[in-house]
C-alpha cells in the first residue's frame, strides 16, 4: 500500500510540472483543430520538437517519462514516432517502479511481438519476473502478454509457471493470463502445462479462479470429452457463486459475480451438449438461477439469456426447458428493443428442441418483423429462416424478397439472397414457383448472387421435373421463355441474370413454335449490343444465336441472316478476346456444314446428356509411336515421376541407359534405416517402462461451510458419491482461506416444495392468490389482434395455431405447462436418488479436512437448550432417520388451539403429528416458537395460516 501511495504522489507531482502544460496545450490544440490537415501539422511540429529534445544526452527522468507519453499520443493518432522506441526500451530497464511501468506501457504500445527490438526487452522481463516487488512482477507479466512471441516463449515460460504459486493473488491471476496467451500463440509450447489450469480452478481467490475459466473455455471448445470430469466441480462453483458465497466486492448491480456466472454457463453448455449424464448435474443449479435471477437489470437479463443458451445446448429437460421458455417470453414482451432482440435469438435456439414453441409467441414475432428497428427485423428474419417448412415457405420467402428490395447494404443483401435461394431449393412447392423466385432474386440482387445458383437454375430448366411427363417439362420451359422475353424489356439487368436468359432463349426459344427464330435472334442481338462492354454476356449471346441457327438448319428450315446479326458477328471476329473470336469462327464454320452434320455436332435439347471423354486419347497413338521411332522421349506419367510406379517402357529404359548424365532423375531419396534398440532393453518387456503419472488423484474434498453448517463427516455427500463413480478428482493443495464471510445459512427446503411454492414473508398473500390475480390481469391486458396479423400468423405458423392464439389463449401457468410437456412427451420415470440434506461440496476450499476437528458451538443451539431437557432428550434419543430424510416439525400446531392434526398422506407412512400447543405467556413455548420459526426464516400470522403448510409441502 505504501508503494501505491508513493506512485500516486509521483503522478500528482508529475502533473504539476512545467512540461505537463505543454502536453495539455498539445491535446487542446488537437481538439480544436478544424481539419485533418491542421491536426497533422500540429502533430508533425510536436514530433520535430520531441526529436530535437530526445537528442539531448542529459534528460531528466521525469521529462523523459512525459516525452514518451507524448510520443505514444502521436502514435495513437497515426503518426510515426519510431525514433523514440529505443528510449522506451531503456526506460523499461530503470529501477524506479514508476518509470519502469511507464517504459513497459510505451513499449507495449509501440512494438509488436515481431519487432526487432523485442530481443532487447526479453532479458529485462526475465529479471523483473524474479523481482521481490509484486508490482514489478505484474508489470512484467502484462508486457509478456503483449510482447513475447512464439520464439521467445521458452525463455520466460519456466518463470511464469513458478509465479502460479506466488503468494499475491494479483500475480497468480496475471500468470494464468500469460499462460493463456502462450496457449493462443503456440499451443504446443504449453500443452504439457494444461493441468495447471485445473489446479488454479481450485484457487482460494475468486479472481484467479475467474481468470482460469478463460483458458479452460478454449481448451473445452477444442476437446470437450477430455474435461467431462470437471462438470461436478464447475456446477459446484456455479452454485456457490449463485448463493452469494463470494465477497460483495465481486457483485455488480446486486448480482453475485455475473461475469464468472456467464463464463461458467458457457463452459457447461459445451460439456453438456448431447451428454445426458453430464446434463443431469446441471438441471438443479440452472433451475435455481432461473428462480433467483432478477430481470430488472441488464446484467440479470444477460445471465438469464446465457442460461437459455445453456439449456438449448445440453440434453433437454421438461422443467428446465419450461423455465427457459418463460424467460424468453419475458424478453419478447419487453418494450426494450435489446431485450426483444435477445428474445428472438433465444427463441431461435429453443425451436431446435421443440419447433412448436414458436407458436406461443407468434404475435410477438410478427410485431418484431414489422418493427422499424432494422437490427431487430434482421434477427427476426433469421428466426423465420430457421422455422421455415413446406407450408410457410412462400410467405417467408416473399417477405425476405420484399425486405431485400428496400435495403442498400450489399453484404446483407447477399446473405438474404442466398437464404432465399436455399429455402426455395429445399422447400419449393413447384418448379414454376422456383423459377419465379429465382427471377426475382436475380432481378433485385443483381451480381451479388452466387454463380452456382445460375447453373442450378439452368440445370433445373433443362432436366424438368425429373419424371416422364414431357408435357409438364415443355410447359415449364415455355413459361420460362415467356417470362424472360418479358423481363428483357426492363433496364439494368444484372450480368449473371442475362447469361441465364441468353442460355434459355438459345436452348428453348423456338422449341414450342410460339416465337420465330428471327424474333429470338433479334432479341439476342439487342442484348449483345446493350452490353457491348461485357464479354461474357456477348459470348452467351453469340452461342445462343449459333444454337438457333443450328436447330433450324437441322430441321430443314432456313433462317435469314439479319443485318444486326451480321454486324455482331463481324464485330466479334475483330474482338481482342480470343474466346469471342473462337465462337464467331465456329459459327461461320457451322453455317457451311450440311444439316446432318449440324445435327450431329449440336443436337437439340442435349445440354444434360453426359459426355464421355477417353483420357487415353487413342486417336493419337499412331502419331506418338512415329515420334518415338524418330528419337523423341516417351512421356513419363506423374505416378512414375513420384516413384509410385516402377514400370518403365523398354524404349525409355534404353534411353536412360544410353545417356544417364543428361537426363533428370526422379527417384526419391532412400528412407533412413531405423536404429536398433540397445541390447539391455528387451522389446517384449514392459516392466521397465516408466509409468505415466496423472494429475488427477482421488482426494477428500472440503466444502464451503460456515460454522453453523458443520455436519457429520460419516454421512456421504453427493459429490463423494459421484467422485466414487468417476474415480478421479482434482489434485487439491492445502489452503486454509475460504471465500465469503462467515454467515448463518438455514438448511434448504426440499426441492418438491421449493419448486411449487413462492418465497413468502409476513403479510404476503398465498401463491394461489398471486397466480389467480396474475391470470386475471393477463386476461384484461390481451390486446385485440388485427385481421392482417391473424392472416400472417396463419400463414407462418398454421391455421390451427393462429386460431388457438387469437381465441385468447395465453401462456399457461408453470404447473399446467409442465404437465402439458409431461403429457405430450412422456419420459420414463426418473429414479429418485435419496441424498443427505447437507451443504453442497466446496471444491474451492483447499483446506485439508481434519479428522479430529472439534465441532463449532452454535449459540442458537445453546439458546434452544433453555427449552428443557425434554426437548433435547427427544432429539438425542430419536432414532437416526434414513439418509436424505429430514424430520420437519409441525409448525402450525404451535399457533392453533386444535389438538393433533393427522395428515392423510403422512398417516399412510406412519407419521403422525401429535404436538399440542397452548397459548399463553410461557417462556419455554416462546423460545421454542422462535427457534422453530428461525429455521424457516419467517413468522406465521393470522392472515396467512397456510404459509408453513405451503412451504413445507
Amino acid at each position: 500500500m505504501e508503494q501505491l501511495k508513493s506512485l500516486g504522489r509521483e503522478l500528482a507531482m508529475g502533473s504539476q510540472g512545467g512540461s505537463s502544460k505543454e502536453f495539455l496545450d498539445l491535446v487542446k490544440s488537437i481538439g480544436e483543430a478544424r481539419s485533418k490537415s491542421e491536426e497533422d501539422r500540429i502533430i508533425l511540429r510536436e514530433l520535430e520538437t520531441l526529436r530535437r529534445r530526445l537528442s539531448d544526452p542529459d534528460i531528466p527522468r521525469r521529462k523523459m517519462k512525459e516525452y514518451l507519453l507524448r510520443l505514444a499520443y502521436a502514435e495513437m493518432l497515426g503518426h510515426d514516432a519510431s525514433f523514440g522506441y529505443i528510449h522506451a526500451v531503456k526506460m523499461a530497464h530503470d529501477d524506479n517502479i514508476m518509470l519502469k511501468r511507464t517504459g513497459y506501457l510505451t513499449v507495449a504500445l509501440f512494438l509488436d511481438d515481431g519487432h526487432d527490438l523485442i530481443i532487447l526487452i526479453v532479458n529485462t522481463i526475465q529479471k523483473d519476473l524474479r523481482s521481490d516487488n509484486y508490482l514489478v512482477v505484474c508489470a512484467a507479466l502484462v508486457a509478456v502478454c503483449k510482447l513475447i512471441n512464439e520464439e521467445t516463449i521458452p525463455a520466460v515460460l519456466p518463470q511464469v509457471v513458478e509465479l502460479l504459486n506466488h503468494p499475491k493473488e494479483a500475480v497468480r491471476k496475471k500468470a494464468v493470463m500469460a499462460l493463456h496467451r502462450f496457449h493462443q500463440k503456440s499451443p504446443s509450447s504449453v500443452s504439457h502445462l494444461v493441468s495447471n489450469f485445473r489446479k488454479r480452478l481450485c484457487d482460494n481467490d475468486p479472481g484467479v479462479m475467474g481468470a482460469t475459466l478463460c483458458p479452460l473455455f478454449d481448451l473445452i471448445s477444442d476437446d470437450a470429452s477430455s474435461y467431462k470430469d470437471l462438470v461436478v466441480s464447475l456446477v459446484s462453483i456455479l452454485k456457490q457463486v449463485a448463493e452469494k458465497r463470494l465477497p460483495t466486492t465481486y457483485d455488480y448491480h446486486h448480482m453475485p459475480a455475473p461475469f464468472i456466472q456467464i463464463k461458467l454457463l458457457k463452459i457447461l453448455a459445451l460439456l453438456g451438449s448431447g451428454d445426458k449424464q453430464a446434463s443431469n448435474h446441471m438441471y438443479a443449479v440452472l433451475t435455481e438461477i432461473f428462480r433467483k435471477c432478477e430481470s430488472s437489470s441488464n446484467i440479470g437479463n444477460a445471465i438469464l439469456y446465457e442460461c437459455v443458451c445453456c439449456v438449448s445446448s445440453i440434453y433437454p429437460n421438461p422443467k428446465v426447458l419450461d423455465a427457459a421458455i418463460e424467460a424468453t417470453s419475458k424478453f419478447l414482451k419487453s418494450e426494450s428493443h435489446n431485450l426483444k432482440y435477445m428474445g428472438i435469438d433465444a427463441l431461435g435456439r429453443l425451436i431446435r428442441i421443440n419447433p412448436d414453441i414458436a407458436e406461443e409467441h407468434q404475435l410477438a414475432v410478427i410485431d418484431c418483423l414489422e418493427d422499424p428497428d432494422d437490427t431487430l427485423k434482421r434477427k427476426t428474419f433469421e428466426l423465420l429462416y430457421k422455422m421455415t417448412k413446406s407450408t410457410n415457405v412462400e410467405v417467408i420467402v416473399d417477405r425476405m424478397i420484399d425486405y431485400m428490395i428496400n435495403i442498400t447494404d450489399n453484404h446483407y443483401k447477399t446473405e438474404i439472397a442466398s437464404r432465399c435461394v436455399e429455402l426455395a431449393e429445399q422447400f419449393a412447392p413447384s418448379n414454376q414457383w422456383f423459377i419465379q423466385i429465382m427471377n426475382k432474386v436475380f432481378e433485385h440482387a443483381g451480381d451479388l448472387v452466387n454463380p452456382r445458383v445460375a447453373h442450378n437454375l439452368m440445370r433445373l430448366i433443362a432436366e424438368g421435373f425429373g419424371e416422364d411427363d414431357e408435357g409438364a417439362d415443355t410447359q415449364l420451359r415455355s413459361s420460362a421463355v415467356a417470362s424472360y422475353l418479358r423481363i428483357l424489356g426492363e433496364p439494368k439487368l444484372p450480368s449473371l441474370f442475362l447469361q441465364v436468359i441468353c442460355w434459355v432463349l438459345g436452348e428453348y426459344g423456338t422449341a414450342d413454335g410460339r416465337h420465330s427464330a428471327s424474333y429470338i435472334i433479334g432479341k439476342l442481338c439487342d442484348v449483345a449490343e446493350a452490353h457491348s462492354s461485357d464479354d461474357t454476356v456477348k459470348a452467351y449471346a453469340v452461342s445462343a444465336i449459333m444454337k438457333i441457327f443450328a436447330f433450324e438448319f437441322a430441321t430443314g428450315r432456313k433462317v435469314e441472316m439479319l443485318p444486326e446479326c451480321q454486324t455482331l458477328i463481324d464485330e466479334v471476329l475483330a474482338s481482342h478476346s480470343t474466346d469471342l473470336q473462337q465462337r464467331a469462327y465456329e459459327f461461320q464454320a457451322l453455317l457451311a456444314l450440311s444439316p446432318q452434320a449440324i445435327e450431329n455436332v449440336m443436337p437439340p435439347d442435349a445440354s444434360c446428356e453426359d459426355i464421355e471423354i477417353d483420357t487415353c486419347l487413342p486417336f493419337l497413338s499412331n502419331y506418338i509411336n512415329q515420334a518415338i521411332e524418330n528419337g523423341a522421349r516417351p512421356y513419363i506419367s506423374e505416378s512414375e515421376r513420384l516413384g509410385t510406379v516402377n514400370t518403365i517402357t523398354p524404349a525409355s529404359a534404353s534411353h536412360y541407359q544410353q545417356d544417364p548424365a543428361h537426363s533428370l532423375r526422379f527417384e526419391a531419396y532412400e528412407l533412413p534405416k531405423p536404429r536398433a534398440p540397445p541390447p539391455s532393453i528387451q522389446p517384449s518387456s514392459t516392466s521397465s517402462l516408466p509409468t505415466i503419472s496423472s494429475d488427477l488423484v482421488p482426494v477428500s474434498e472440503a466444502t464451503y461451510t460456515t460454522r453453523e453448517e458443520q455436519y457429520n463427516p460419516k454421512v456421504q455427500t453427493l459429490a463423494d458419491q459421484i467422485s466414487a463413480e468417476i474415480g478421479v478428482r482434482l489434485k487439491l493443495e492445502g489452503v486454509q482461506k475460504k471465500w465469503g464471510q462467515q454467515t448463518y445459512s438455514s438448511p434448504s427446503a426440499p426441492s418438491t416444495s421449493s419448486s411449487s411454492t413462492q418465497k413468502a414473508t409476513n403479510g404476503m398473500v398465498t401463491s394461489d392468490t398471486i397466480r389467480q390475480s396474475s391470470l386475471d390481469s393477463r386476461k384484461q391486458q390481451i390486446p385485440e389482434v388485427s385481421a392482417e396479423k391473424q392472416r400472417l400468423a396463419a400463414s407462418l405458423f398454421g391455421k390451427k395455431a393462429a386460431e388457438r392464439k387469437t381465441q385468447g389463449s395465453t401462456r399457461r401457468p408453470a404447473k399446467e405447462s409442465q404437465h402439458a410437456v409431461a403429457t405430450s412427451a412422456p419420459e420414463p420415470p426418473e429414479e429418485k436418488v435419496v441424498v443427505p440434506a447437507v451443504p453442497p461440496p466446496d471444491l474451492l476450499d483447499l483446506g485439508e479436512p481434519s479428522e479430529t476437528a472439534t465441532p463449532t458451538i452454535d449459540p442458537f443451539k445453546q439458546l434452544e437448550g433453555l427449552l428443557g431437557p425434554a426437548a433435547g432428550s427427544d432429539v438425542a434419543s430419536a432414532p437416526s432417520p434414513s439418509v436424505g430424510a429430514v424430520k420437519t416439525p409441525d409448525l402450525m400446531s404451535m399457533f392453533t388451539e386444535t389438538p393433533s392434526i393427522v395428515d392423510s398422506k403422512s398417516s399412510d407412512k406412519g407419521v403422525v403429528s401429535s404436538t399440542i400447543a397452548k397459548k399463553g405467556p410461557n417462556v419455554k413455548e416462546a423460545l421454542q416458537k422462535d427457534a422453530t420459526a428461525r429455521q424457516v426464516g419467517v413468522t406465521p400470522s393470522g392472515n396467512n395460516p397456510n404459509l408453513f403448510k405451503d412451504l413445507l409441502g
